[in-house]
């Protein structure tokens, strides 16, 4: 018997006893007959065609229900945390589905006029200002607010493309956002309900993991983002290239290459080729 189906099925059970089999899983229903042979709260009875589960002993099942669901009411509820909510649930705040609602992406300016506005708010972060000041910003987004930039947005997987700028193109005007390896669904689902910025650029690792991510961005964005190629990509591929990280990320790169447009297949042909993956750090090695 799992704790997790026996809660299911006595909160499912709870105020609506009797309640037809049909209603419960396969699981619920083993773990409730478990339940029903230990302590006798509960018990199954033929009706018509089929099964009906009944609480017997008020008092026991009530007991149990609050052992493995403390609750609040539901008024109290509402107004809670996500995870605060599942620890009321189920004593365990990564209960269900458990991801913050709002997320917090590192930002840096590229340049001196890169701004953010929230226009339905009148808010505006000045990026290039704080990042004179701080190093580097924040802000706190969700899917359906307005935060925009005039300039462009790149995202970097490793973290010493965002401490260091100078591989950027001359001139650029831009947003640098950290993400660290995996693109965060809610940095995709903000990303792909309004235009957030002039341009949306990925420069991942030439691997498995940065081409799905690459993969991903533009099932969000369609084709209004770009992936970036360095400069004599072809030749630092051949020269620093890693066969390990190749094999340890070809799952990621087989799922990924159907759905990648025309500018990236010659990049991912000549991987395939020579069977190498390559890092971002290479935009700073010399080609030959």
């Amino acid at each position: 018997m799992t704790e997790q189906a026996l809660r299911a099925a006595l909160l499912k059970l709870q105020g609506k006893s009797p309640l037809p089999a049909s209603q419960f899983t396969a699981a619920q229903r083993m773990a409730l007959d478990q339940f029903a042979r230990q302590t006798g709260a509960v018990n199954c009875l033929r009706q018509g065609r089929g099964d009906v589960y009944s609480v017997c002993n008020q008092a026991v099942f009530d007991a149990h229900v609050t052992q493995l669901s403390p609750q609040v009411e539901p008024s109290i509820a509402e107004q809670l945390p996500l995870r605060a909510q599942h620890v009321a649930h189920a004593r365990d705040s990564k209960a269900r589905r458990h991801q913050h609602g709002s997320y917090y992406p590192l930002l840096k300016a590229v340049g001196g006029a890169v701004s953010w506005q929230e226009a339905e708010r009148g808010a505006e972060l000045a990026l290039s200002a704080a990042t004179r000041g701080f190093g580097a910003a924040s802000l706190s987004i969700q899917s359906d607010d307005t935060w925009h930039s005039e300039q462009a947005l790149w995202l970097v997987e490793n973290q010493a493309l965002f401490d260091r700028t100078d591989w950027l193109p001359e001139g650029t005007q831009a947003t640098l956002l950290y993400y660290g390896g995996q693109l965060d669904g809610r940095l995709l689902s903000w990303l792909g309900h309004r235009p957030r910025a002039s341009q949306v650029i990925l420069f991942a690792d030439y691997d498995g993991v940065g081409l799905s991510n690459f993969a991903r961005l533009r099932e969000a964005l369609g084709d209004a983002c770009d992936f970036w190629l360095m400069p004599q990509w072809e030749s630092k591929l051949a020269r620093y290239g890693s066969v390990q990280l190749w094999r340890d990320t070809l799952r990621h790169f087989t799922t990924a290459v159907a759905q990648l447009p025309a500018p990236v297949r010659e990049l991912t042909e000549q991987m395939q080729q020579l069977g190498m993956a390559l890092e971002q750090e290479a935009v700073w090695l010399p080609a030959s």
